[in-house]
């Protein structure tokens, strides 16, 4: 079991203001951006927009709860679906302007994604999804 995570960055005092819809919006159009031979190969995974990181990990952008594929065995007992979240304020709150907030969500949507195939915090960071 997995828990891997994207962390706050902090870029600056003005905060991007957008409403929950239009957030959400961003994150649907991120996850569309995934190349359609990558995205048939999730499985079992739900994406969920928080509005805030959890208070033991408050820094979090995104969060991947779950069995990397690249981990899981033919004869794992069927599981919950993983879990990937996205945390709307910390998001919203390290970016300078919508154009920048778009790519981060894009950024940690894909970070996020990418754990589930087991790619690496170090090897994100080598492709700039870090």
């Amino acid at each position: 079991h997995v828990r891997s995570v994207c962390a706050f960055r902090d870029n600056g005092p003005m905060p991007v203001e957008m409403d929950p819809e239009r957030f959400d919006a961003l994150v649907d159009e991120a996850l569309d951006g995934i190349p359609d031979e990558l995205a048939v190969l999730v499985r079992n995974v739900v994406v969920l927009v928080e509005a805030d990181a959890p208070p033991e990990d408050p820094d979090l952008l995104g969060l991947y709860d779950g069995v990397a594929l690249t981990e899981r065995r033919f004869d794992m007992p069927p599981e919950l679906p993983d879990r990937i979240f996205i945390y709307r304020n910390n998001l919203l709150d390290m970016c300078d302007s919508e154009a920048e907030l778009v790519d981060e969500v894009r950024i940690t949507v894909v970070h996020e994604v990418a754990h589930h195939f087991g790619i690496s915090d170090a090897r994100l960071h080598d492709l700039g999804y870090a």
